[in-house]
């Protein structure tokens, strides 16, 4: 398994972090490693004093594909979640600036959260999806899919171009605006349509 993540793929959270809007979609990966355990708590590392939340539509891959069509890419899932691409913001910053890379202060062990799955078939349309994320039960991002630069399925056919998709394969499909640092004893609570998909503690 493998996570491919796409960043900067919505316009108000290039504005926030006043990053230059792409033209093509940006693409990292985590290593599987990143995922943070079902039930398990989310200890802040102590090479950071800057950990981020960043809330996520996830898709989950189910065959083998390259060189997808677009028009073919909905045939390659059937599930789709929410999870939180967790970023040390201060690593990051010290690792671009350097035009490094960004593994560091993105794939490290629990840093990638995934919810439960939901079967598709239950939205009416994918690429109109609200999805929240709350902490200490306030609401602190409010996304919508219909406002990513790319959707869902231009992000499958993009992707296979240079990366073979295979079963299980988890795609985080970018944040909305409103991205900001955790502490210690914070509570996340991430939903879908006003479901809840996840649960996590800080620590």
């Amino acid at each position: 398994m493998k996570l491919i993540c796409i960043g900067r793929n919505y316009a108000a959270h290039i504005d926030e972090l006043d990053n230059e809007r792409p033209t093509e979609p940006v693409v990292f990966m985590k290593p599987d490693s990143a995922v943070l355990p079902k039930e398990q708590d989310f200890y802040i590392p102590e090479f950071s004093e800057d950990i981020h939340y960043e809330v996520e539509v996830l898709v989950k891959i189910k065959k083998v594909g390259k060189h997808i069509s677009e028009k073919f890419a909905h045939k390659y899932y059937d599930e789709v979640g929410l999870g939180i691409d967790f970023t040390a913001r201060d690593l990051q910053s010290k690792l671009k600036a350097k035009g490094l890379p960004w593994e560091k202060a993105k794939g490290f062990d629990g840093a990638a959260v995934v919810g439960k799955w939901i079967d598709k078939n239950k939205y009416e349309n994918i690429d109109n999806l609200r999805f929240s994320l709350l902490k200490n039960g306030e609401i602190v991002q409010n996304g919508h899919t219909s406002l990513m630069l790319w959707k869902i399925d231009e992000l499958i056919a993009y992707v296979s171009t240079y990366f073979t998709l295979k079963k299980g394969d988890i795609i985080f499909t970018g944040t909305p605006a409103g991205v900001g640092r955790v502490v210690a004893n914070d509570y996340l609570e991430g939903t879908i349509e006003e479901e809840r998909i996840f649960t996590i503690n800080i620590k």
